[in-house]
């Protein structure tokens, strides 16, 4: 008995501070019932401070509830509950101290509580140091991410206490950054604020220069004969050089150091307000026809103190050479803006370096599409001298192959893999199609060639608008293919374009080893070089050149499939590439991979700079290119890299 007796105490010991807890929370609520019932903006703040400093259990809870509109208060006695449904229609009252069931009740019997978005806003506020410090990573991140939109000085004493209990280090890194920033901006201790300051030097964070530029925010000041020394001046202004001469007069105006200027509607409108027996100060009013005689007529009104008078050009250069003008800081501290401005400095070198590194992987990725599309075209120009028309409209064949595909395996990844062998195989059986059916006819003759590929392009374009229709497909890329390798807030890269590179890669790898480790490439780059001898030899050149050509068109479906990934799907989508692809072909060097893969770098890295200087005009932009590329080929007609062999001067 006495050990159950012992036990039963030992119980109640334990929980009475739970219980104590409740009673405490349940009380504090009852004492600001009026202001919680009928919340504002004015009103709500010692409410809160009451119940962050109780640093009660379910405050936190309470205060999400709140904001969320889930608190009941029960009309017969005022208490606060929260609710869940239950049978019957009635609700479960929820105990708000102690979590535990009170009890059912009708809706009727019940108000529920809902503060308006200002309200909710400011119990937000409140809500951060408990979400900042909450043992779920994701609420702390959500936390921080609220505090970075809308931040408030209360909330960096805050910030600087979770730090310390913070365990996960990329979070903790977060934080600091972030009491770094509201440091800049709150900050009450000048030396800390500098130091805060400092720390940004070389950082390209968009949140950085946001918290730096205010501090360098300037208004444009008026004074009697120089500035006061309690002014922050950023620099002095001369009116009619750094300054305009009317606007330095108005602000003039404006500090009441100077007389307004009448303007020409209130001299008009005066005039006719003074219009008596057809006359205005004794001049009639069918003389006032020019300006001189309105001006006249006002002076006279001026002169008898009827209207304002006029302020003349020299009572103008009075006033200004009597006054100082200058740039001021909004942020007095001189030490701060000081710091700010070198650290700003510092911080667009590091910009301009970062800009430099994606323009050139702009570039890179650009080259790299280039270079998928143009391979094939290289390949066939070089061995068999053919200028294919129609190549563009092999990309096109991928891309719709890749689509079709899509259509029948909904599985994106699998898909993609899927269709990038099967874009070769139907490209290049198209490919070996025009070469037995076309190409093989008119050799040796360029011209008609070119004509006649020309209008397979044409009919091809056709042919996939009668399929298709003219809108365009959705090629759509794996999920793990969506957004964007971001290295920081100036160079990022989306994984697509990553993907084509790697693609590009691949295949430079394939290529290379086809034509050097192969007894085809052997062929080929035979009859690259000299096709008669490569025909003594015993080489069968027709055959070679079919293979070829069939080669190119489907290394041309494999680019139209990853261009298809981030293009749209049209029967134009492959003529958007061939200007491109031949002037990759002829920059680079007929007949070469290494050549092609210089061009490509070369047109792509040439043409995101020009768009980097001229980045809303395309037009011109593509003129600019086109410019350069004929003045280059003046300088090296057999590009690049030249073809070797005794077919080179061919």
């Amino acid at each position: 008995m006495p050990r159950i007796f012992y036990l039963l105490i030992a119980v109640v010991i334990a929980l009475a501070p739970a219980y104590a807890q409740d009673a405490d929370l349940n009380s504090l609520l009852e004492t600001h019932q009026a202001k919680i019932e009928k919340p504002s903006r004015r009103t709500i703040g010692p409410v809160l401070d009451a119940l962050v400093a109780s640093q009660l259990p379910g405050v936190a809870v309470f205060l999400e509830k709140w904001r969320e509109k889930d608190l009941w208060q029960r009309k017969a006695d005022g208490r606060f509950f929260f609710v869940e449904k239950a049978d019957g229609g009635q609700l479960m009252l929820i105990d708000v101290g102690s979590g535990a069931e009170a009890g059912l009740a009708d809706k009727k019997d019940l108000k529920n509580l809902k503060p308006n978005s200002g309200v909710r806003g400011v119990i937000a506020g409140a809500l951060v140091q408990f979400q900042l410090s909450d043992p779920d990573p994701e609420r702390r991140l959500q936390a921080l991410t609220a505090l970075e939109r809308d931040p408030d000085a209360s909330h960096l004493s805050i910030l600087r206490a979770a730090i310390e209990s913070e365990t996960d280090p990329a979070i903790k890194a977060r934080k600091e950054r972030l009491q770094r920033l509201l440091t800049i901006q709150f900050g009450s201790d000048q030396q800390t604020r500098v130091a805060a300051i400092e720390s940004f030097a070389g950082d390209p964070g968009v949140d950085a220069r946001a918290a730096l530029n205010p501090l360098l925010s300037t208004s444009v000041a008026v004074f009697n004969e120089k500035p006061d020394e309690d002014v922050n001046v950023a620099r002095l202004l001369v009116p009619g050089s750094d300054i305009e001469t009317e606007a330095a007069y108005q602000l003039l105006v404006d500090a009441g150091k100077a007389r307004p200027i009448v303007p020409l509607d209130a001299r008009k409108a005066a005039l006719v307000e003074n219009i008596e027996n057809g006359m205005v100060a004794g001049i009639p009013v069918a003389e006032l026809v020019t300006q001189s005689a309105r001006d006249r007529a006002y002076l006279a009104l001026a002169a008898d103190g009827t209207v304002p008078p006029l302020v003349t050009k020299e009572e103008q250069r009075a006033a200004l050479a009597d006054h100082v003008f200058a740039e001021v800081y909004a942020e007095p501290d001189q030490v701060l803006t000081t710091a700010a401005r070198e650290t700003l400095a510092n911080i667009s070198g590091t910009v301009g370096f970062y800009q430099f590194v994606d323009l050139a992987l702009d570039g890179l990725s650009l080259a790299s599409i280039y270079f998928l599309a143009a391979i094939g075209l290289a390949i066939t120009f070089g061995v068999m001298g053919v200028i294919n028309m129609a190549h563009g409209e092999f990309i096109m064949i991928g891309a719709y192959t890749g689509y079709v595909v899509q259509q029948y395996i909904p599985n994106y990844t699998v898909s993609i893999i899927v269709a990038l062998p099967l874009a070769f195989a139907v490209a290049f059986l198209a490919g070996v199609a025009l070469e037995r059916l076309v190409i093989r006819y008119l050799a040796h003759r360029p011209l008609e060639t070119l004509l006649a590929t020309f209008g397979v392009s044409i009919a091809l374009q056709q042919i996939a608008k009668n399929i298709f229709g003219t809108q365009a497909r959705p090629l759509t890329s794996p999920s793990w293919l969506d957004g964007a390798w971001v290295l920081n807030d100036v160079v990022s890269i989306s994984y697509i374009r990553i993907a084509i590179f790697v693609l590009a890669l691949a295949f430079l790898g394939l290529l290379l080893f086809v034509l050097n480790k192969t007894r085809l490439g052997l062929e080929v780059r035979a009859v690259t070089q000299n096709p008669r001898m490569a025909s003594s030899m015993g080489i069968n050149p027709d055959r070679i050149n079919m293979l070829t050509f069939g080669l190119g068109s489907g290394i041309a479906g494999i680019a139209g499939v990853a261009i298809g990934l981030f293009a749209k799907v049209t029967s134009e989508l492959g003529s958007g590439y061939i200007v491109q692809s031949f002037m990759t072909v002829v920059v680079g060097g007929v007949g070469n991979i290494w050549g092609t893969l210089a061009g490509a770098g070369m047109i792509g890295s040439l043409q995101k700079v020009i768009e980097f200087f001229n980045p809303s005009n395309t037009l011109a932009a593509q003129t600019y290119m086109i410019i350069f590329i004929i003045i280059f080929i003046q300088f090296r007609p057999k590009g690049i890299i030249a073809l070797k062999g005794r077919a080179a001067g061919d």
